[in-house]
């Protein structure tokens, strides 16, 4: 519901929107500040990410195991650090989640023929069969919260916050190198 709110000291025309569960105000003129952007993806992110684990969590399986799970089965056998710095766990956190993993017999380690360091993780069939199922469920939820938008806004979407990740990667580029 659309409540018209007289003008205040600052000149704009503010609309308050009432609805179920929220009051909120918004200014005709939209803020497109770089700290309002941030704002509203981390408070998106936030509740998306509460959302995932709430289809996650009835699998068992917690949203570490799941990522390396998903990693796996999406990309195949993978480095053990690699595995790591996708999932963003440190090298303690990853040996942990791979040694849980792997009593389950949902994993496998495997050494590298070339270089002895290194260990390869990949799905074991159990493991496979393991996370399509629990994959398929969360593609479902995940699918069912974002069906607000339509197939090209979430395309366009995906679009503009690759664009922006891909410059903020830039912009930590640069400020490293100074």
């Amino acid at each position: 519901m659309l409540v018209g709110e007289p003008t205040g000291s600052t000149g704009r025309r503010r609309d308050i929107y009432l609805d179920n569960m929220h009051l909120d105000v918004k200014m005709n003129e939209m803020d497109s500040s770089g700290i309002h952007l941030w704002l509203v993806l981390m408070k998106a992110y936030r509740t998306l990410e509460r959302y995932a684990r709430c289809s996650i969590e009835p699998s068992g399986l917690g949203t570490s195991d799941f990522a390396i799970l998903e990693l796996l089965l999406h990309r195949g056998q993978q480095p053990v650090n690699a595995i790591g710095r996708r999932v963003d766990l440190t090298s303690g956190a990853i040996t942990s989640a791979v040694d849980r993993l792997e009593a389950q017999g949902l994993v496998v380690r495997t050494p590298d023929t070339e270089d002895r360091r290194t260990r390869f993780v990949s799905l074991t069939p159990k493991g496979t069969a393991r996370i399509r199922e629990v994959f398929g469920a969360h593609k479902h939820a995940m699918d069912g919260v974002t069906s607000s938008l339509t197939k090209t806004e979430r395309e366009t979407l995906i679009n503009l916050i690759k664009k922006l990740g891909r410059g903020a990667e830039e912009q930590l580029a640069k400020r490293s190198e100074e």
